[in-house]
């Protein structure tokens, strides 16, 4: 992805099932847990970028003794320094009790991170600064053992001011800025309550009913309980993946099943998703249940998380990231007018390459399609290297773009600074005939443009195309997302300043200013959740009329070269992703009433000047 945004969170959980001494039988070494749980972390680094963080549960321990840890981190390589802190202290053990990872029954007392219940997060910060202290996994301690709480998860809310209202709580400073703090804040008020009423036969789902009842949002969340138990739960929507693995050492539950299956190396089938609505509840004694905690709605599962999140190991999502860039090829070969010979195709490393190896595969279903219509046509009128020439045309491919080390820039003026900018991206020269080659590259989507206009479209420009397509395997993102990415700002989105600037060419400014109203009428009313009024912005155009405007936003002034910008529909983007249809940045169709609040707030805030977000 060209422009930068913030990602979804990870969740990696881990319960051990077996005494630690059947680990160092089994598998030789009494770390088993903490082992997996690094790798589970390593394999969705993907997914975090801020920081990290890991804590543990130990079950049956003596009154007095520790049972909860944590450590966090939010140092550039945040899972290695947390498990190398740990590591650290396990060699220190060694270095004076040479002996003591022989005796499992021991080493648990001695190693703060050793328990049987792990639950680790990896962080990209939508709420909240990027301070140690908003890393996941929060706690809530309690004097009382099974009134102790771990949480972590991804997710946002958008009703967090009402959840404190609920449970009665004036939140701090800290708590206003994290979604994690009231979700943290209204399940342990239930917690309490259950272990107030039903003490020792606490009941987790009913637990998790009461609490997740009243959020807004969507979310993936893990949480240990000091008695033992211990949950992974899903949206009603499934907005956030979920992921979880069963056998008889372990219960896993994780934010992507290719992150489970590489680090337990099992199959596909093996790993199951936690449908919507569903918890994954393990109790103290080892023994677990999914349980319906709250009814199913439609599946809006995210879009993104196919197109850009999750890594590309998955199978299903390799493949449907094939399909977006394949169904991308009609609408590409109309742009270079079939143009074959004259066209070369590349990508914006790194994110794009596989939709780029899907866009590849419809070009050369064409070419051969083309020549066998053209061998055939010569009937017996051909000779060797006639039908050589034919049989050896390819689909023109080359490496374009570079990526370069992440620059940093201390120059503060903007011209300066755009100055740098320029060169996030170098270029592969000699690549392209001047003056006579069609350039194509394909990106997996476009946010702001930034990127675009300040690098990329300069970048390529020095190569003197005849023209340039910049291709997006994602459609318009038009709307901002409230459920984990952090897209809150419409003015942010080079679809809506496109948009805003067909209506001033228009003369259509009328639009504007009847949206805003009417958004202030649903403010006074109390009602910006009813409706999603920011679709009147859009409305008066084609999506081929935007993607020209932006062509026109995205080119520097000094650029003369053609730009044109094609963008994924959204009925190939269902296609191609077909259990995945969440897809409100796209279309404004939030599955929370949320959302339209969200949007709304949005609007009324780039109306009004503010540059702040819209929940």
């Amino acid at each position: 992805m060209s422009d930068e945004i913030k990602h979804e969170c990870g969740l990696a959980f881990i319960r051990l099932r077996k005494p630690f001494s059947y680990y160092k039988q089994q598998y030789g070494t009494v770390l088993y847990g903490l082992n997996k749980l690094y790798l589970l972390m390593e394999k969705q680094h993907n997914r975090g970028q801020d920081g990290a963080g890991m804590a543990s549960v130990k079950l049956a321990t003596e009154p007095g003794n520790p049972f909860l840890y944590r450590i966090r981190s939010n140092e550039p390589r945040a899972i290695a320094d947390i498990f190398s802190q740990i590591s650290q202290e396990i060699s220190e053990l060694e270095k004076y009790q040479p002996d003591l990872l022989q005796h499992p029954d021991i080493v648990k007392g001695h190693i703060q991170a050793m328990g049987e219940l792990l639950l680790g997060h990896l962080r990209y910060g939508t709420q909240g600064r990027n301070n140690v202290e908003f890393c996941h996994p929060f706690i809530k301690r309690h004097t009382v053992k099974s009134r102790n709480l771990v949480m972590a998860g991804n997710f946002n809310l958008v009703n967090t001011e009402e959840l404190f209202s609920l449970i009665n709580i004036d939140p701090g400073v800290f708590q206003r800025q994290s979604d994690l703090a009231a979700m943290l804040e209204t399940i342990h008020y239930f917690l309490v309550q259950e272990d107030e009423q039903h003490p020792g036969a606490m009941d987790v789902s009913r637990i998790l009913k009461k609490a997740t009842a009243l959020f807004d949002g969507g979310f993936t969340f893990g949480g240990l309980v000091g008695n033992g138990e211990a949950f992974v739960m899903r949206d009603a929507n499934g907005i956030r993946p979920a992921y979880y693995y069963v056998n008889e050492d372990v219960i896993v539950g994780a934010s992507e099943r290719a992150a489970i299956r590489t680090t337990f190396n099992v199959g596909e089938n093996e790993v199951q998703e936690l449908m919507p609505g569903c918890a994954l509840i393990v109790h103290a004694d080892g023994t677990y249940a999914v349980e319906q905690i709250l009814e199913p709605r439609e599946r809006k599962a995210c879009s993104f998380e196919r197109i850009y999140f999750s890594r590309g190991n998955d199978e299903k999502i390799y493949k449907e990231r094939i399909a977006l860039g394949r169904h991308l090829s009609e609408p590409v070969l109309k742009a270079v007018n079939n143009d074959l010979r004259n066209t070369v195709f590349s990508f914006i490393p790194n994110t794009a390459e596989v939709a780029f190896y899907g866009l590849l595969k419809g070009m050369e279903g064409y070419l051969n399609k083309i020549k066998v219509e053209r061998i055939l046509s010569w009937g017996k009128d051909y000779d060797e290297e006639k039908l050589a020439e034919m049989v050896n045309r390819r689909i023109r491919v080359e490496k374009i773009a570079i990526k370069d080390v992440k620059m940093r820039t201390f120059i503060t003026e903007d011209a300066g600074r755009n100055e740098m900018v320029q060169h996030v991206y170098d270029i592969t020269y000699g690549t392209v005939e001047r003056g006579k080659d069609a350039l194509v590259v394909i990106d997996d989507s476009i946010v702001r443009g930034t990127t675009l206009k300040e690098s990329i479209v300069r970048m390529l420009s020095r190569l003197e195309p005849t023209k340039i397509i910049i291709v997006s395997s994602a459609p318009q993102i038009r709307y901002p997302d409230c459920y984990g990415i952090d897209m809150s700002k419409l003015g942010d989105f080079i679809a809506f300043r496109a948009a805003i600037a067909l209506l001033k060419e228009r003369g259509m400014e009328n639009v504007l200013h009847d949206t805003f109203n009417a958004c202030k009428e649903l403010q006074r009313n109390n009602a910006l959740h009813t409706a999603n009024l920011v679709r009147n912005i859009y409305a008066p155009f084609t999506p081929e009329e935007i993607s020209g405007k932006i062509a026109e936003l995205i080119t520097p002034k000094d650029i003369k070269i053609p730009i044109q910008v094609i963008y994924q529909t959204i009925e190939d983007l269902h296609a191609s992703c077909p259990t995945n249809l969440g897809d409100w940045y796209f279309t404004g169709n939030y599955p929370t009433p949320g959302g339209n609040r969200v949007v709304n707030k949005a609007f009324l805030n780039y109306m009004e000047g503010r540059n702040v977000r819209g929940y």
